[in-house]
Formats: structure tokens, sequence, C-alpha cells
């Protein structure tokens, strides 16, 4: 899992900095796919034990709270909003076509969690059959 977040948080921050052939779509909606994947990854790795789906789907739902949560300005938001960990965290607008990116992202956050709960478990059991 570390191995994954080592590539998707990269890759994250390196489409904010995008130029070139589809700049908006890598620049905006890439990024939401991206961050789905890492939140997922991230609440899987505090609880392995989780199911994929719930984690896929309790991202989801929190990350689409905080998208709605960009349509409030009080002042206390606008001053986290303006530091760049603020903009990269919460966004800064709302917009509805950020909703299916994140539902793509969080989908595949909770494939690659399945994914490396199954092997894990494969591992541990071909372990226990050949000590």
């Amino acid at each position: 899992m570390a191995g994954i977040l080592l590539v998707v948080i990269p890759i994250g921050f390196f489409t904010k900095l995008y130029r070139g052939p589809v700049q908006l779509w890598v620049n905006h909606s890439l990024g939401g796919v991206l961050y789905e994947i890492f939140w997922c990854l991230v609440v899987a790795w505090g609880w392995p034990k989780a199911r994929p789906f719930l984690v896929a789907l309790w991202i989801f739902l929190m990350t689409c709270c905080l998208e709605f949560l960009q349509l409030w300005h009080p002042l206390f938001l606008e001053t986290i909003r303006n530091t760049c960990i603020g903009q990269v965290l919460l966004g800064t607008t709302f917009t509805w076509w950020d909703l299916p990116h994140y539902l793509i992202g969080s989908v595949i956050g909770g494939w690659i969690i399945f994914w490396l709960q199954k092997s894990c478990l494969s591992m541990i059991s071909d372990i226990n059959q050949n000590p």
C-alpha cells in the first residue's frame, strides 16, 4: 500500500502543475480521481480489515460533503483555503463535474484495497501451507 501511495501522491500533485493536451481535465478532474484513491488507501492502511466497499463508499460520501462545503465561505474556511494544503485538501470551487470523478476514484480505490487484501491473504495462506 505504501508503494502505491508513493506513486499516487506525486502524480496527484503533478496534475496541478501539468501543462499540455487536455490540461483542464488533468488539472481538475484527474486530480479528483487520484484524491479519492489516496484517501481510500490511507483509510485502508489505518483500518486494514475494513471492507473495501465500505471504505470506498465512506470516502466518496465524505469527499462529496467536502465538495458541497465549497459552497460555504465563512472566514475560518477561507483562511484555510488560502493555504496550499487547504486548497489541496478542501478545494476552493464547487463543481458538479467533480462528483463523477470522485465516484470513479472511489471505485478504483476500493478495487485496489480489495486486490491488496486478497493478495496479502493469498501470501499468508501460501506461507502457512509451505513453512
